[in-house]
C-alpha cells in the first residue's frame, strides 16, 4: 500500500499542478475511510485521571515544531486512544519520509490544567503549530495560550462549541454527518421525517442540525422525541412517534448499534411500519451489529468511506502488531497534513488562509476542509444497511462546492 498523506488543494490550477507534483514525491493521495471515532470528545475522560505527568518527547529532527498534545497518562479509553494517537502520528511522519518537521509530543493527563501547561510549554519551545488535544474541556485551555501567540490549533474534539477561527476541529463532527444523510434522503423524495434522539448531549447536538437541514430543504418534521434508554422509559416517546409518523417518508434515530435496535424495536411495538418508511442514522452506524439487524436492513447512513481506514489499519498492524483506535487516522491526518503544508507552503504554511483553504485537503477519512469558524466539512459517502455489511448507494464527493464557510 503507498502511503497516504493529505494533498494540499489550492485553487490556481497551475499551483495545484506543481503542489500536486511535490506532494507525489512524498507519497501518493489517500483513499477514504469509516464512520466515528472510539471517544466522543466532548467531556472528561470516564476515568478520572491522575494528576498531570507531563511528558516531552521530540519525534524528528526537522527545522519546524510542531506540538501534539494528548492524554497518555489518562486512565481508562483516553490513555488508550492517546497512545495509539501517539503511533499514527510517528507512522505518518515515517510515511511522509523524512518531512523538515519536528513533532514536540506533550501530555495533558486528560486535564484542562495539563493542556494548559503543555501549550505553554510548546509556545517556550518555538512550536508554529498546535495538535490536539482530544477533549473539549483542555481545547479551550489550548487554544487560549495559542492565540495570545498567534499560533493555530488543529484539536480532536467533537464538540463544535469549542472550535474558533484559529482553533480549528479535525474531528468527526455529527452536524456532518445528519446534512449528508438528510441531503441525500431529500433528493431521494423524502419530505417528512420524524425522528428519535438520545437525551444526551450528542442528541442535543444532532437535534438542532437536523431542524435546520430540513428546513433548508423545505421538508418538515412531523415528530421529534428524545428518549432514554431504559425500556420503560422509552415507551412512551416510541408510541408519540409512532403515531405521528404513520405518515412520513423516513424516520431518523442517530445514536450507536447498543442502542439502535432497541428503539427501532419499540417504534414497531408502538406500531410503526418500519418496512414503510425509510430509517436514517449517521455515522455512528458504522457498525457491524447494525448490518447484522434484519429489522435495518435497507436503512441509509452517512460515514466516511471505510476503504481508508482498511488500508490505514492494515499499515499499523503491520508496523506496531495491534489494531488503532478510530480516533488514531485524527493524528495521522494532521501530522501528514503539517508536513505537507512545511514541504509546500513555505512561510505561509500556517496561516489561517491556508488553513481554511475552501479547496480543502484529502486525508486517510477521505476529504475534509476546515471552516472560517474552526469546525469543519467532510465528504461523507451514504451506506445502505445490507446482510454481508453497509454498502456505498452514493460515494463520497470528489471534490467540495462553494466557499464552505
Amino acid at each position: 500500500m503507498v502511503p497516504a498523506t493529505p494533498a494540499y488543494l489550492s485553487a490556481p490550477r497551475a499551483r495545484r499542478a506543481v503542489l500536486g507534483a511535490l506532494l507525489a514525491c512524498a507519497a501518493a493521495v489517500i483513499s477514504a475511510c469509516s464512520g466515528m471515532g472510539d471517544l466522543f470528545n466532548t467531556g472528561s475522560p470516564s476515568t478520572p485521571p491522575p494528576p498531570a505527568q507531563p511528558e516531552s518527547t521530540a519525534i524528528g529532527t526537522g527545522q519546524v515544531r510542531v506540538a501534539m498534545i494528548l492524554p497518555l497518562s489518562a486512565g481508562g479509553n483516553a490513555g488508550i486512544a492517546a497512545q495509539s494517537m501517539k503511533n499514527a502520528a510517528e507512522m505518518a511522519l515515517a510515511e511522509f519520509n523524512s518531512p523538515n518537521v519536528q513533532l514536540l509530543l506533550k501530555d495533558d493527563a486528560g486535564t484542562a490544567g495539563g493542556a494548559q501547561q503543555a501549550a505553554q510549554q510548546a509556545v517556550q519551545e518555538g512550536a508554529e503549530i498546535i495538535l490536539g488535544p482530544l477533549f473539549a474541556h483542555s481545547v479551550g485551555a489550548v487554544g487560549g495560550v495559542a492565540r495570545s501567540r498567534g499560533i493555530p490549533v488543529i484539536a480532536y474534539s467533537t464538540d463544535a462549541s469549542v472550535a474558533a477561527r484559529g482553533v480549528y476541529l479535525l474531528s468527526f463532527l455529527p452536524e456532518t454527518d445528519v446534512n449528508r444523510i438528510v441531503d441525500y434522503a431529500t433528493a431521494n423524495g423524502k419530505r417528512s421525517f420524524a425522528a428519535m434522539l438520545p437525551d444526551n448531549a450528542y442528541g442535543t447536538v444532532v437535534e438542532g442540525e437536523f431542524k435546520q437541514a430540513v428546513a433548508r430543504k423545505g421538508a418538515r418534521i412531523v415528530a421529534l422525541e428524545r428518549y432514554d434508554l431504559d425500556p420503560a422509559k422509552m415507551q412512551t416517546p416510541a408510541r408519540l412517534v409512532a403515531q405521528a409518523a404513520r405518515g412520513a417518508d423516513a424516520v431518523f434515530v442517530p445514536d450507536g448499534a447498543d442502542a439502535v435496535p432497541t428503539v427501532v424495536q419499540a417504534l414497531a411495538t408502538a406500531g410503526l411500519n418500519t418496512r414503510r418508511v425509510q430509517l436514517l442514522g449517521t455515522g455512528l452506524w458504522d457498525d457491524p451489529r447494525i448490518s447484522a439487524d434484519q429489522a435495518l436492513q435497507g436503512a441509509w447512513f452517512a460515514a466516511p468511506d471505510s476503504a481508508g481506514f482498511r488500508n490505514f489499519s492494515a499499515r499499523y498492524r503491520s508496523r506496531y502488531g495491534q489494531d488503532p483506535v478510530r480516533t488514531a487516522t485524527l493524528a495521522y491526518d494532521s501530522v501528514a497534513l503539517v508536513a505537507a503544508l512545511v514541504k509546500t507552503q513555505g512561510d505561509q504554511r500556517f496561516t489561517d488562509q491556508v488553513l481554511t483553504n475552501p479547496s480543502g485537503f484529502s486525508g486517510i477519512d477521505g476529504l475534509f476542509r476546515f471552516r472560517n469558524d474552526g469546525t469543519n466539512q467532510r465528504g461523507l459517502a451514504v451506506f445502505r444497511v445490507a446482510p454481508g455489511g453497509a454498502q456505498i448507494v452514493s460515494p463520497p464527493p470528489r471534490a467540495f462546492g462553494g466557499s464552505g464557510t
